[in-house]
């Protein structure tokens, strides 16, 4: 029975050079019946990633030999691990900080100082999506649904985690991808942030994350607008939320 449920701990790798974070965080994954794996810096960073597989990767930004940034990136696209939740951990509150990050595969990003409660609920949260989308996808190979989206100009492929805009292949991360897929599969409704943190990210809690999704929407916009500054297909219905539109442009 322990052998069982030492197996169903998920593993939180801790990637900070800084002790103090470090200890703080690994107390507190642990108080929550998490296993822990420490790094100091970028190229440690990496070698457990692909060692050890953890099932998601807290990763300060601010790290030697190889910064936070560069991990992600290495990992999401060198290494092509997607599966793997990265959050993000910076003292840098900018929005272009933030692009950058999610831009690298990040799937969140968490601004220093940080309140404990509030890492718990989003690494909580990540963890519970990653596991929706593996069942998800082991559900979509069984069953052989439908793994095309036609919404406008907008194409999705579910199996390819694939997006084309007028047939032009457009590179996505997967959390951008994910959100997209949300909206185009209700094409025409208008879906708040606060539905985004609940239904996307599974956060229970929004404090300090509605922020993240101006962020990952003007990163989308980035993509598969040709005018960023009139978007004919992510529509942004003012003071409410966001929308795919169904018409072909």
């Amino acid at each position: 029975m322990e052998e069982l449920l030492e197996k169903e701990k998920k593993t939180i790798l801790v990637v900070d050079d800084e002790q103090a974070i470090r200890e703080l965080l690994v107390f507190n994954l642990e108080k929550e019946g998490y296993k822990t794996l420490e790094a100091v810096d970028g190229l440690a960073a990496v070698d457990m990633a692909i060692n050890e597989k953890p099932d998601l990767i807290l990763l300060d930004v601010m790290i030697p030999k190889l910064d936070g940034i560069s991990v992600c990136k290495k990992i999401r696209y060198a290494l092509n691990i997607s599966n793997i939740p990265i959050l993000m951990i910076s003292a840098k509150d900018s929005e272009s900080d933030k692009i950058v990050g999610l831009e690298m595969g990040a799937d969140d990003y968490i601004t220093k100082p940080f309140q404990i409660r509030e890492v718990m609920a989003r690494i909580k949260a990540n963890l519970r999506k990653a596991e929706l989308n593996t069942i998800s996808d082991q559900g979509q190979k069984q069953e052989n649904k439908e793994d095309i989206i036609k919404v406008g100009d907008l194409t999705l492929d579910l199996k390819k985690v694939e997006v084309k805009v007028k047939g032009e292949v457009i590179n996505l991360t997967k959390k951008e991808f994910d959100v997209l897929k949300y909206l185009a599969s209700q094409p025409g409704q208008v879906v708040t942030r606060e539905m985004l943190l609940r239904e996307v990210w599974e956060y229970e809690e929004y404090v300090g994350a509605i922020r993240t999704i101006d962020v990952t929407m003007n990163r989308i916009r980035d993509k598969i607008e040709k005018d960023k500054s009139n978007p004919k297909i992510l529509i942004t219905k003012r003071g409410v939320g966001y929308y795919v539109t169904d018409k072909s442009n």
